[in-house]
């Protein structure tokens, strides 16, 4: 069984708050030790003697307080779960391309570029969140509603184009070593989850267009489990749950080790969980899992590498990790 700990020895880097929670924490009061935060202030730690809460802002209204277990990985995995965007695949900055071609729409400035220092904020969340905070710093005279409603058009516009071989040819590219990494985990038993964020209008296109490339076959015969976030929500059609709970939240990560690969509570020392975003890297821990990050998205813009157990160039290179 997981234990509720200090975690502060990981924390390497973060900053120091006196405040957190949007004011529900103070320093020194009711027990809390230290408020700290990583690089991209997504979400705080509240640290007491001898437990942690994590406090995962929402640019929706909606945050959320989850207790910080200590996940101990104890080799001989049974099970990995794997992020799509970034780690199977990299597709990241198609996704960007897209909040930069609605933010385009919404300005009415069609050189409209985002800034480096927007990374973090626009990848590894929901499409609302990455909305969100463009309208808040780029166009706050719109509504996340009218992001919206660009947003899918130039998605479901852009992704036709590809099915048909019209679009970015580069859009969607397996990551190096992805085939032998998934056959060796398939050859020893290892379960296997693919988790993400992405709705799946936007995700499931991915993945078969990776295992297309790559000669694997249908991707749904492959994975032990797939979840993603869900179907969008458009005029006459029915949304599900995905946009106000994905990564850094802990559910989709939950929900695919439980539900999706049958886990319970005592193989969790036998689970690694692979991210290469800070978002991920926290959903995983939440989750009660090890996260091993994948080097190349935003963990270390983030400054969320102390909370990953090993950090690795190629998927390949954890194989004896996962195998000891």
């Amino acid at each position: 069984m997981l234990q509720q700990y200090n975690i502060k020895d990981e924390l390497f880097g973060f900053i120091n708050l006196e405040t957190g929670g949007d004011g529900l924490f103070q320093l020194g009061k009711d027990g809390v030790k230290e408020i700290l935060t990583p690089h991209d202030k997504k979400v705080e730690f509240i640290l007491f003697e001898d437990k942690t809460l994590c406090y995962v802002k929402s640019a929706m209204g909606y945050p959320a307080i989850y207790p910080v277990y200590k996940p101990k990985y104890e080799g001989n995995a049974k099970a990995i779960l794997m992020d799509l965007d970034g780690t199977s695949v990299h597709s990241e900055s198609f996704w960007m391309w897209i909040i930069e071609q609605t933010v385009s729409r919404l300005t009415n400035n069609a050189k409209f570029t985002l800034e480096a220092s927007d990374e973090p904020h626009v990848s590894g969340h929901s499409v609302s969140e990455h909305l969100q905070y463009c309208i808040d710093k780029y166009c706050p005279n719109q509504t996340v509603e009218e992001a919206r409603k660009h947003y899918f058009a130039i998605t479901e516009y852009e992704m036709n184009e590809i099915l048909h071989g019209r679009g970015k040819t580069d859009a969607f590219t397996p990551a190096p070593g992805l085939k032998d990494f998934l056959y060796e985990l398939k050859a020893k038993n290892i379960k296997i989850g693919l988790v993400t964020s992405g709705l799946y209008n936007k995700a499931m296109p991915e993945i078969i267009s990776a295992f297309k490339t790559l000669g694997m076959g249908d991707p749904l015969d492959f994975y032990d489990a797939i979840i993603t976030a869900g179907q969008a929500l458009v005029k006459g059609q029915v949304g599900t749950l995905g946009e106000l709970a994905p990564k850094p939240h802990p559910w989709l990560y939950s929900e695919t080790a439980r539900v999706g690969l049958g886990l319970t509570e005592e193989d969790k020392g036998h689970v690694l969980g692979f991210e290469d975003s800070s978002a991920g890297v926290v959903s995983i821990r939440l989750a009660g899992f090890s996260a091993i990050g994948i080097n190349g998205g935003n963990i270390s813009k983030s400054g969320v590498q102390s909370l990953c157990l090993k950090e690795y160039d190629n998927l390949c290179n954890a194989l004896p990790l996962i195998l000891s």
